[in-house]
């Protein structure tokens, strides 16, 4: 980053001296805060199809989620890294901290949480075919959570980037895959069946995980267990919360995007994420 210069303790103690206590305000270019946030860049970012006064919100909050969903994706990745050599706990440490990036991904739906059908209307018909269905990075996330479908990379295919990743991401293990492998090698029954299993197929639940996580929780890997549970609650808070901000704001029309809308989203929601770690509550 060109405009930023690096700085010690001891030169943050000399500067501060300097300016004897104040901020500094003479820089020869652009603030090193424009240049690490890439604010220039960041606020031309918006912009809005419609003169309606609601649609910068509804844009910026979009734009918001998207940001979190690529963080996401990141620290997913990084935990599955971290799984693969046997690290449980810097992988717990990496989920907890996404569990908290999901509570303020969850908190975003805020800013849309007052949009009535008269104001959501005023806007809609100019994003056209437009959808939060064909984000890519959505897609990611959801692949990484176990949720894989072929079709739904189509899309993608005239965007090459976004299309090789996807692609990649629905034959590679998700996160709970990674989970389930290193229980096994950890010395957890996981069934090799689950364990060889396609990863391009969707999860179906095994009793004899079901067992496993029962085991886990009464042994030192129990935090890893309550950290995956806290995020599935969050991606289910996250699933509900998108259902009532359609509901709010559209009812049951059809979505843009082609599906039936609500009638979708609602189906979307009952698949659960991580699924024995639910279950096997009940053997505890």
């Amino acid at each position: 980053m060109t405009g930023i210069r690096q700085l010690t303790e001891q030169d943050r103690r000399a500067r501060a001296e300097a300016n004897e206590g104040l901020p500094t305000l003479a820089f020869d270019a652009t603030t090193p805060y424009d240049d690490y946030v890439g604010t220039e860049v960041l606020h031309q970012l918006q912009r809005p199809v419609t003169d309606v006064p609601e649609e910068l919100s509804f844009l910026v909050t979009t734009q918001v989620m998207e940001l979190y969903f690529g963080l996401l994706r990141s620290e997913w990745l990084l935990a599955q890294r971290q799984l693969d050599a046997d690290d449980a706990s810097a992988a717990t440490q990496t989920i907890r901290r996404t569990v908290r990036h999901f509570q303020a991904l969850n908190a975003a739906w805020a800013s849309l949480s007052w949009l009535t059908p008269a104001q959501f209307n005023g806007f809609r018909d100019a994003l056209g075919e437009g959808s939060g269905f064909q984000s890519a990075l959505y897609r990611h996330v959801e692949f990484l959570l176990g949720n894989k479908s072929e079709a739904l990379i189509r899309p993608h295919r005239r965007n090459p980037r976004a299309h090789r990743e996807l692609v990649e991401a629905l034959h590679r293990p998700s996160l709970y895959d990674s989970v389930l492998a290193f229980l096994a090698r950890a010395g957890y029954p996981i069934p090799r069946a689950v364990l060889e299993r396609d990863p391009v197929t969707e999860y179906e639940p095994d009793p004899a995980v079901e067992k496993v996580w029962a085991e886990v929780y009464a042994g030192p890997l129990a935090p890893l267990a309550e950290a995956l549970t806290d995020l599935a609650e969050q991606f289910s808070d996250w699933r509900y919360r998108h259902v009532m901000a359609v509901r709010r704001s559209m009812g049951a029309k059809p979505g843009s995007g082609g599906s039936n809308g609500l009638s979708w989203l609602e189906r979307s929601m009952r698949r659960q994420v991580f699924p024995e770690l639910w279950t096997a509550r009940t053997l505890m």
